[in-house]
């Protein structure tokens, strides 16, 4: 299946993930930094862009601002709105383009984006998906710097 965007629930997720910023409270800015970093680095070894959905109602301005890379981008709701409201939008704007997946255990939000033409993914097999993709790229990495320490000795 080829995605053309992750649309994650950012707080979901990591209320299913306790081994990601042990000991910091699940809303902290810590948490979330280090749920964008994984995520950053499995979108380097997958390739398909993310956006991260938080619900923020009730936030001061600007803080949390929202955060893009072009291929991570971070988003925080406004008053009113919930990452769920946010990620269905998201779904039905990229109908278009292509397939799309939500990671989230909410079953209804699931079923939404299923019937707009996506994909859903429950925070934990997408944790499953995530460890075992990375494993899989650090396996390969090691073997790539391996070939190329060979390549070098067998030059010099």
């Amino acid at each position: 299946m080829s995605l053309v965007r992750l649309l994650i629930d950012g707080y979901s997720l990591l209320h299913n993930w306790p081994e990601l910023a042990p000991r910091q409270p699940r809303h902290s800015a810590a948490a979330r930094a280090d749920l964008v970093h994984v995520l950053t680095r499995y979108q380097d070894a997958v390739g398909t862009p993310i956006t991260i959905f938080f619900d923020g109602s009730g936030a001061p301005p600007n803080i949390p601002k929202p955060e893009s890379n072009g291929v991570v981008e971070v988003i925080f709701s406004g008053p009113g709105k919930t990452a769920d409201d946010l990620i269905e939008r998201a779904a039905h704007r990229f109908q278009p383009y292509g397939e799309i997946m939500a990671v989230t255990d909410d079953n209804a939000e699931r079923d939404i984006v299923i019937g707009l033409g996506g994909h859903a993914c429950s925070c934990e097999n997408f944790i499953r998906m995530i460890e075992s993709e990375m494993t899989d790229f650090q396996n390969t990495l090691k073997h790539y710097n391996r070939k190329e320490q060979n390549r070098y000795r067998n030059a010099h």
